[in-house]
């Protein structure tokens, strides 16, 4: 096919000194071991909440010679020694994150589970690898990562790039499946609370009540291991393991009725101590003005600092809660966070520049249609986006269908590649690198037949539906403030995921709805009903039968009868009755 062109790229680095600035190669905290807390008001009066814990260690997994692990779990450090891992994200969702009313997240993942690993170059069987990787992590999570095969396996060109070192990206050794129907609960949280070096024990963990988090309209935890440098001049490799939460909670639903909110009210608990092996501890409390007033937050107790700084190309502003500040414990002995509004005060509905949703279109169980709105609000800059679509093989599309339309023009992508599905064996995968016009909405389309399944293949709720994953969408989106270099030491976590090649623009990684199919079902009561008829004569008959050739017929004399029978037909006789 044609050579790809310069796409986005979040991450790429080369594992060499002085490849990238200093400030790329040490992501996040200073410490080998960090935990930080976002908490953000949004704009429909919720609240989100982000966990992010990072350890960092200081050692070799490829070379096989590791047997002390410390901090860094050893479950997850064999694993990637043994398979070959070079990167490994893997995230479990319950709802959808609506970004066109909450905007941009720090870290957005699908609905259900999913799981994209790099694997080194030395790896000579990938799907093998790929395979017990996949067995693997469904034992430590206690998830059903183990139905992950060829059938919802695929192997992106473009959408998925490193995001740590890398001498190479040859997309031969990246794989990517997504179940949408996980369902996510308590079983899923409490390994992942043990991978941490205080479990939830002490320090922000202690806020990760499974009774409140899954009481929410929103649920994510995700786990990201990545190389990263050790130091600035990049001559020797650390592995870097970020545990990222986000729940977003709904106070309007919950009889609060109201915007203030607490730690406590969340969480039902408050923060009392740190975790001791923690090197950095902070909580985040998002304090920017929402329109053109300000002051109109008011956080309580006072924050011990206060950091501005252009996330996501916004400018923020946030009160910082240092944990390992000695003044912070002394006046009481818990910490609980209390945002109040100064004044009744509506927030408006910030637009996000980049926003997507997708839905099936069409009548019938017959054929349909995938529609898929991308959005660009942005009113003056225009910018590409790589659309990854991965359709299961019952679905069959038809590619001729395809169209793109922009303001009523028909929009050609720059770069396109299909794989078209096998039955049974794997699925579509379609990937395009789409120009977005300034203040546009693009309309993308194709048209698909549903297959008919063999009665073996239907879930038990068959009328339920069929999960189409979600579309991803993949962008370096245009910022409306300038984003300066700043020293990523002493940033917060959820800016040093997705670092900014420059102060232009930012990298955004977009999920759409997953889709419910309706594929053309069979009555199941009839088999019901034969079967139950066919066995109930196979009964009776065979029954029948069977008795009719075993049964043994004996002929019986007929007896006098004993002494008794005698004696009663006596007495019988004197009363003038029938003998016996």
């Amino acid at each position: 096919g044609p050579s790809l062109p310069a796409l986005p790229c979040c991450g790429c680095r080369s594992l060499s000194p002085g490849a990238v600035p200093g400030w790329h190669l040490l992501e996040g905290c200073g410490g080998t071991r960090c935990g930080e807390l976002l908490l953000s008001p949004l704009p429909t009066g919720d609240v989100a909440a982000t966990f992010q814990f990072r350890t960092r260690w200081d050692a070799d997994l490829q070379r096989g010679a590791v047997s002390h692990y410390r901090l860094f779990p050893k479950a997850l450090g064999r694993l990637v020694a043994a398979l070959g891992v070079r990167e490994l994200h893997l995230a479990l969702t319950q709802g959808f994150w609506r970004t066109r009313y909450w905007g941009q997240p720090p870290l957005q993942a699908p609905a259900g589970a999913e799981l994209w690993v790099w694997f080194q170059p030395t790896v000579t069987d990938v799907d093998k690898a790929w395979k017990e990787l996949s067995n693997i992590l469904s034992g430590i999570f206690c998830a059903s990562l183990n139905f992950i095969d060829s059938t919802n396996t695929v192997i992106p060109t473009a959408s998925f790039k490193p995001l740590g070192l890398t001498n190479g990206t040859d997309h031969h050794l990246l794989r990517y499946a997504v179940l949408p129907r996980e369902v996510v609960c308590t079983e899923n949280l409490t390994p992942w609370k043990k991978l941490l070096p205080c479990g939830s024990k002490a320090g922000l963990a202690v806020l990760l009540k499974a009774e409140r988090l899954f009481h929410s309209s929103y649920h994510s935890q995700a786990v990201h291991i990545r190389p990263v440098c050790r130091d600035a001049s990049c001559l020797a490799v650390s592995w870097e393991l970020r545990q990222t939460l986000t729940v977003v909670f709904d106070f309007f639903s919950s009889g609060q009725g109201k915007k203030d909110w607490s730690l406590f009210k969340m969480f039902s608990r408050t923060l009392t101590d740190t975790c001791p092996l923690a090197s950095q501890s902070k909580v985040y409390v998002d304090i920017s003005p929402k329109n053109k007033e300000k002051e109109l937050l008011e956080v309580s107790p006072p924050p011990t600092s206060v950091h501005e700084a252009v996330v996501q190309g916004e400018k923020k502003t946030y009160a910082v809660y240092d944990l390992l500040s000695p003044s912070l414990f002394n006046t009481s002995r818990s910490l609980n966070v209390q945002l109040k509004w100064k004044r009744p005060q509506d927030m408006e509905m910030p637009i996000p520049i980049l926003h997507a949703q997708r839905y099936v279109a069409g009548y019938g169980l017959q054929t349909g249609e995938i529609c898929t709105l991308i959005y660009n609000t942005h009113p003056y800059r225009a910018f590409p986006v790589i659309l990854l679509e991965t359709v299961p093989w019952y679905l069959r599309l038809y590619v001729h269908t395809l169209t793109i339309i922009t303001k009523g023009k028909e929009n050609k992508p720059s770069y396109i590649h299909y794989q078209p599905a096998q039955d049974r064996r794997r699925p579509h995968l379609l990937e395009m690198l789409i120009q977005l016009p300034a203040n546009s909405v693009t309309k993308i389309t194709i048209q698909f037949e549903r297959a008919l399944l063999k009665w073996t293949e239907y879930p038990p709720d068959p009328n339920h539906g069929f999960y189409v994953g979600s579309s991803v969408l993949s962008a370096l989106v245009p910022s409306v403030t300038a984003m300066k270099d700043m020293d990523v030491e002493q940033s917060p976590l959820f800016t040093s995921l997705f670092p900014s090649s420059d102060g232009s623009s930012y990298f955004v990684r977009l999920y759409t709805e997953p889709l419910l199919v309706n594929l053309p079902t069979p009555d199941f009561s009839m088999p019901y009903n034969v079967i139950c008829l066919t066995c109930t004569v196979v009964a009776v008959c065979y029954g029948s039968f069977y008795n009719l050739l075993t049964r043994t017929f004996h002929v019986e004399e007929p007896s006098r009868g004993g002494l008794a029978k005698r004696l009663a037909n006596v007495i019988r006789k004197f009363r003038g009755v029938p003998l016996l």
